[in-house]
């Protein structure tokens, strides 16, 4: 009898499962989108507006729950307002975890701009440092070619030379060979 070839996929009984099912499905969130939230929410925290929000509540909060008729007051002074403690609290423990997220992120964000503020450093410094031998090579070489004052010297000098075998022909004329008569 045959056997059929078995698929690739197919599940071995021979081997455990790789990988077990929860019962709960974990919630997908995206690490960036979270990031970017917990650094929006930091800088809120950060400015004078969040301030003056958090007093004018708490003033109110105090306000409503010391002159308000007992009945109704939801966060009695006599309870030491037990309610706004706790809510000052829960805010307070999920602001601080929040706020170092975002620190982090900042962090990693310094931590790869200063990478690459060195990287271009070091390249700027490789360039002048090319540059320089550069300069310094055409400098040695210059010293070898003749420049433009050099040649115009040396052009009066031989005309002068010129000048002075010129005059000296013209005072003493070449001895010519005596032609037949």
């Amino acid at each position: 009898m045959a056997r059929e070839p078995r698929r690739r996929d197919a599940p071995r009984l021979d081997q455990p499962r790789e990988a077990r099912r929860s019962l709960l499905a974990a919630p997908s969130v995206d690490p960036e989108a979270f990031g970017r939230w917990s650094e929006r929410f930091a800088r809120f925290m950060g400015t004078a507006r969040f301030l003056v929000y958090m007093t004018a509540l708490v003033v109110l909060w105090l306000a409503w729950n010391t002159f308000a008729p007992d009945h109704l007051q939801f966060d009695p002074k006599t309870l030491n307002y037990t309610l706004l403690t706790l809510l000052l609290s829960l805010q307070a423990s999920y602001a601080a975890p929040l706020i170092l997220l975002a620190q982090n992120r900042q962090t990693d964000r310094d931590r790869v701009i200063g990478e690459q503020d060195r990287a271009r450093d070091e390249r700027g410094l490789a360039d002048t440092e090319f540059l320089t031998r550069e300069v310094a090579s055409l400098r040695i070489a210059l010293r070898d070619v003749a420049t433009r004052d050099f040649v115009r010297s040396e052009l009066r000098d031989l005309l002068a030379e010129l000048d002075e075998r010129g005059a000296l022909e013209r005072r003493d004329p070449p001895a010519t060979e005596a032609r037949p008569t």
